[in-house]
């Protein structure tokens, strides 16, 4: 089991989320930069973190999407109480709110012997994992990254969102899991790039609301197993 630093950053605007992360993964690049000339015994681990956190509405836009996927104009924006921010992270558009799980790892993939196609794999696991453990059954979808309900039915549907960047072998940026979301806000967008496939979240797939604190720990605890790591304080 490796040690990763674990943080709830609780509810924090996505842009100081963001720039929390850079620092941690600017510090993780100089050290693998300097133990490049240095001995096996003499380098510094990177121990990396895991960041969770809850944003105010915001629409992000991956550096391949299409911002014609904002549906809506800025005057629309400011009316609904949301903000706009391309980000360096992969995918499209995608939105982030109250009620939702936003996970940001910072960790070294090489650390945990993974390259990253795996490492987003061990991401949707953790996710269908503690899903299955509130009574959710949920699959990967061929082409496409992040968790989905019936994927071979018209009804096909996306529960939680993932969009990394690594650098290195450096990670950030992460995922977003719809827990108690308000799923209208994501009428205003193609999610993802996505035009033929809904959005949805635990509370509607139950029918009530989620005890969301409960869903944290859940899904801590299967991402430890997954990913064979100890998230300490």
């Amino acid at each position: 089991m490796k040690n990763v630093k674990f943080e709830d950053l609780g509810i924090i605007e996505y842009k100081n989320a963001w720039d929390y992360q850079e620092e941690f993964f600017a510090k993780y690049l100089n050290i693998k930069a300097e133990n490049r000339d240095l001995t096996e015994e003499n380098q510094t681990e990177i121990e990396g973190n895991l960041l969770f956190c809850e944003h105010p509405h915001v629409y992000t836009l991956g550096k391949s999407g299409e911002q014609n996927n904002l549906l809506i104009s800025d005057e629309f924006l400011n009316k609904i109480q949301a903000t706009y921010v391309k980000t360096n992270r992969g995918g499209d558009i995608t939105y982030h709110g109250p009620g939702q799980i936003v996970g940001y790892p910072i960790i070294d993939l090489e650390r945990f012997n993974l390259q990253v196609k795996q490492y987003i794999a061990k991401l949707e696991e953790s996710i269908i994992l503690m899903l299955k453990e509130f009574g959710i059954e949920s699959e990967r979808l061929q082409g496409a990254t992040g968790v989905w309900l019936e994927t071979e039915t018209s009804r096909v549907r996306k529960i939680c969102a993932i969009g990394v960047k690594a650098s290195r072998f450096i990670t950030m940026h992460g995922f977003a899991l719809n827990v108690n979301t308000n799923l209208e806000y994501f009428n205003h967008i193609n999610p993802c790039g996505f035009v033929n496939k809904g959005v949805t979240s635990m509370e509607k797939e139950l029918g009530e609301k989620q005890n969301y604190e409960k869903v944290k720990d859940v899904l801590k605890v299967k991402i430890e197993q997954v990913f064979g790591m100890n998230l300490k304080k």
